[in-house]
């Protein structure tokens, strides 16, 4: 029976050519020649194989594949750049840079802190919001202060003038004369590029409060003789529905230069 058998081609030539194997770095153009000669099935089979895995071979040569870009952490994305978080937005104040919530905007309310020079919330719940205060200090380091337990007491203005540490009860009972609790959870000291910073995590509440208290996130360091503070809360209802990755993430984006 008659079949087309396909031979590669360099450059024309009047004997038929081989098939060859050729290295992509000495690849030239190539032209397939089918002829038609006479062979058994089994040999059409064979031949029809080899014309196919010499089509792909030719078509590999001189491809580049350039591998899918993604960052660290990141799942390869195969069709196009990296992509963009966009639920936050880069924000750079005087001496200090920090990430905001994109769905927070500017609070219009008089400034609360003493050296506050920033404060956002969110666009539906004002309870939840970050605040930034720049103050002089005499000290060197905020090791200074003390422990981060030590150094809390020193600025617990930042939970309210009633704030102090302790247990109840109960959710729902203060100590006689008590209108609001503060409960350290987590504490801690990490040092970026020479900086020493404390990290607290506090939950309060108060005796006609509501969100079942508030979660308070703390980070503070000194530089070039201020003290750095930047504090972010929300609710603890919302805190479980979403707000506590807004809260964290802000707060350990918090860097001063």
């Amino acid at each position: 029976m008659a079949s087309t058998t396909c031979f590669l081609h360099h450059a024309p030539a009047t004997a038929k050519a081989s098939l060859q194997r050729v290295a992509p770095s000495v690849a030239k153009p190539s032209q397939f020649v089918c002829r038609a000669q006479k062979q058994g099935d089994e040999d059409v089979a064979v031949s029809r194989r080899l014309a196919l895995t010499a089509l792909v071979g030719v078509a590999a040569v001189g491809m580049k594949v350039k591998p899918a870009d993604a960052a660290y952490g990141e799942s390869a994305n195969v069709f196009g750049k990296p992509k963009t978080n966009t639920d936050f937005m880069p924000y750079k104040g005087e001496g200090f840079k920090i990430l905001i919530p994109a769905k927070w905007n500017p609070s219009k309310e008089v400034a609360e802190f003493p050296g506050q020079v920033l404060r956002f919330e969110d666009n539906f719940d004002t309870t939840s919001n970050i605040v930034v205060m720049v103050q002089p200090t005499a000290k060197k380091t905020i090791t200074e202060y003390g422990s981060p337990e030590e150094f809390l007491g020193q600025v617990d203005y930042l939970l309210g003038k009633q704030a102090y540490f302790g247990k109840t009860d109960s959710e729902g009972g203060f100590d006689s004369g008590a209108v609001a609790t503060a409960n350290l959870l987590e504490s801690n000291t990490t040092t970026v590029d020479g900086k020493t910073y404390y990290n607290l995590s506090v939950l309060t509440r108060t005796a006609d409060g509501d969100e079942g208290g508030r979660h308070h996130l703390i980070t503070a360091t000194v530089s070039d003789g201020k003290l750095y503070i930047c504090k972010a809360q929300a609710g603890d209802k919302r805190w479980f529905k979403g707000a506590k990755k807004f809260v964290e993430n802000a707060t350990n984006s918090f860097q001063v230069a």
